[in-house]
């Protein structure tokens, strides 16, 4: 008396159930039955299930009766139909990825005082603002600018600021109020130096730009003062901008009344400024 064939079981991988995504390509099932005079595993024929997905040759032995049989090189292959995956579907996968670090890896980070903070304007007219307009689609800025702020002001928020935008590059427009309130220079100089150094751990490229005051505060100081920036610049060996305000001085009409803050009729220059002594430390046209 013949025995009932046994009903062959239906095993599919957890890896081949993630194949099935909608957003994967149909992923083979291998369906499997034993073949007790062989004491083999036989491949079922290739068939479409009623979900079209396609079935592939298992040709390795097993011991087990309902082992799901993982074929060797090129039937791996076959069976989670990776060919088609990685033509299609893992490059893009890739290329998001690669931009979405890009956009981020190419962020310029803007920290100063009043001067870069657009004082007694709104924040979307002051130049660094009117930058970001210009590059938005090739470097994004962010003014993380304060007016009123001191240099160990700005060293105090700079964590915070490298950690969220995580720039590729930061430049450093501050010390004119540490002037402005007679610190020591030797002071600004090893807050600047720390604020360097701590871009630089973060594997950030520090821009630092060059700091002048008003002549009443006396030659000495002043003298004093300036000879910060190229000092720092020099010893870390980073880019050293020019001060932009010594263009913009010359045009009374683009001075606020307290004879210190560029007006708001002074920002597009500034911007167009600025914009062309920074392209090439960032790697891209005006």
């Amino acid at each position: 008396m013949l025995r009932p064939q046994r009903r062959p079981r239906l095993f599919i991988h957890p890896v081949q159930r993630f194949a099935q995504h909608r957003y994967f390509p149909a992923a083979a099932i291998v369906e499997a039955s034993e073949d007790r005079q062989q004491g083999r595993f036989t491949g079922t024929r290739l068939a479409d299930q009623g979900d079209g997905l396609p079935r592939f040759d298992n040709q390795l032995n097993s011991g087990k009766d309902g082992e799901l049989m993982l074929p060797l090189t090129d039937g791996l292959l076959k069976m989670m139909n990776f060919k088609y995956v990685f033509r299609w579907h893992v490059p893009f996968l890739l290329l998001f990825l690669f931009t979405c670090r890009a956009m981020a890896a190419d962020t310029l980070l803007i920290l100063g005082d009043s001067l870069s903070a657009g004082y007694r304007m709104a924040a979307n007219a002051a130049w660094p603002a009117l930058l970001n307009e210009q590059w938005q689609a090739k470097t994004p800025v962010v003014n993380a600018s304060i007016s009123g702020d001191t240099s160990q002001q700005g060293l105090a928020r700079l964590p915070a600021l490298l950690k969220q935008h995580q720039p590729r590059w930061v430049l450093v427009e501050l010390g004119g109020n540490d002037g402005l309130r007679g610190f020591p220079p030797q002071q600004t100089e090893q807050t600047l130096r720390t604020i360097i150094k701590d871009i630089k751990a973060a594997n950030a490229e520090p821009l630092l730009m060059q700091i002048h005051l008003p002549a009443n505060y006396g030659r000495r100081y002043n003298e004093a003062f300036g000879a910060i920036y190229p000092a720092l610049a020099k010893e870390f060996a980073i880019p050293l901008l020019p001060f932009f305000m010594e263009e913009v001085y010359l045009k009374p009409q683009w001075m606020q009344d307290d004879g210190i803050h560029p007006n708001r009729d002074a920002q597009p220059f500034i911007a167009d400024w600025m914009a062309k002594r920074l392209a090439p430390l960032v790697n891209h046209d005006s």
